[in-house]
C-alpha cells in the first residue's frame, strides 16, 4: 500500500499557509503540514487564529483541493513552557483539522519535560491533536530511543526525521523498536552520510536564522538534500517504520529554492519520494 505523502511547511516556509496548500495541490501531494507557531525570534508568525482571514482562506483552499492538514508545528518545550504557549496553536490546528503537533524537548530536566509533555498531551486530546516529540540532533533530546521513552511516559508520539536520525546518533534498530502507534508520520530528506565540516550559507537567510548557527542547524534549516540524492539509507528507513506510515517531505534547500519555482520544487521532491517508496516496495 502506498502511504500518503505530504509536504512540511519548512520546505517552503516563505509561503503563507494558503499558498502552501495551493502549491501542494498543484504538485500532487495528499496533505500539508502548517506552521501555526513561529519557532525562532524574527521568524514570520502567520496569523492563523481560528476565524482569522488567513485561517479561513486556508480552509477554503483545503476544501477546494481535497488536501488535509495532518500536522501543525512547532513548539519548544522549555522549563517554563505551559498552556499559554500551546493553547493558541492547538486552537489554530483544530480549526484546520490537524491531528498532530510537532514539539521539541529542550528542558534538560527529563522528569519536568515528561510532565510538561503530559500536560500538553492532555490538553491536546480535547482538540483531537496528539503531540509528536521530535528528536533533534542539536537539542537535549537528540536520539529516537530517548524521545520514545519520554513520549511513552507522556502519552505522546515520536516524529522520526531522517536528518536527525542520521545526525543524532540513532540507528535503524532504534526506529524499528518503535511500536506502530508511536509513529504517526515520518519526515524525509537526504544528505551526505558524514556531517560536512562547513556549509556555505545562502545569500539570503531564512527569517529567524543567524549566520553564527552551527553546521547542524545550517544543514537542517537550508541545506537538506532531495530524497535519493544523498547518502542516507532512506529505503531502509522506510522499511523500518510500519507499512503505509504517512511520509512528509521536509527539504529546505536554499539553492534549489533560488532556482526553481515553488511548484517545481514541491513536484521535484514528490517525485523523488515516490521513487524511493517504489524501491522500498520492490525490496519488501
Amino acid at each position: 500500500m502506498t502511504p500518503p505523502i505530504g509536504i512540511a511547511h519548512l520546505t517552503l516556509l516563505r509561503l503563507a499557509p494558503p499558498e502552501l496548500v495551493t502549491v501542494a495541490a498543484q504538485a500532487g501531494y495528499d496533505f500539508v503540514g502548517i506552521r501555526v507557531k513561529a519557532v525562532t525570534d524574527g521568524e514570520r508568525q502567520y496569523p492563523m487564529e481560528p476565524g482569522s482571514p488567513m485561517s479561513k482562506e486556508t480552509l477554503r483552499r483545503l476544501d477546494g483541493t481535497g488536501l488535509t492538514v495532518r500536522d501543525i508545528e512547532f513548539l519548544t518545550l522549555r522549563p517554563d513552557t505551559g498552556p499559554d504557549d500551546w493553547r493558541p496553536a492547538l486552537e489554530a490546528g483544530a480549526a484546520l483539522g490537524a491531528s498532530t503537533f510537532s514539539v521539541v524537548g529542550v528542558d534538560p530536566d527529563r522528569g519536568r519535560l515528561v510532565d510538561t509533555l503530559a500536560r500538553l498531551t492532555d490538553d491536546g486530546a480535547g482538540f483531537g491533536i496528539r503531540p509528536t516529540l521530535e528528536p533533534i540532533s542539536y537539542q537535549p533530546v537528540s536520539r529516537v530511543a530517548d524521545a520514545a521513552v519520554i513520549a511513552r511516559a507522556a502519552g505522546a508520539a515520536v516524529l522520526v526525521d531522517a536528518l536527525h536520525v542520521q545526525r543524532g546518533g540513532s540507528s535503524l534498530d532504534d526506529v524499528r523498536a518503535l511500536e506502530q502507534d508511536l509513529v504517526p508520520c515520518i519526515q524525509l530528506c537526504d544528505g551526505p552520510l558524514a556531517l560536512p565540516e562547513d556549509l556555505e550559507l545562502p545569500d539570503e537567510l531564512p527569517l529567524g536564522m543567524t549566520a553564527d548557527g552551527s553546521v547542524l542547524q545550517v544543514e537542517a534549516r537550508v541545506q537538506r538534500e532531495v530524497p535519493g540524492e544523498g547518502g542516507f539509507p532512506l529505503v531502509e528507513l522506510l522499511a523500518a517504520v510500519p507499512a503505509a506510515t504517512p511520509v512528509s517531505v521536509e527539504v529546505p534547500h536554499a539553492r534549489l529554492q533560488a532556482r526553481l519555482s515553488a511548484v517545481e520544487l514541491a513536484t521535484y521532491n514528490l517525485r523523488a519520494v515516490q521513487a524511493l517508496i517504489a524501491r522500498e516496495g520492490s525490496h519488501a
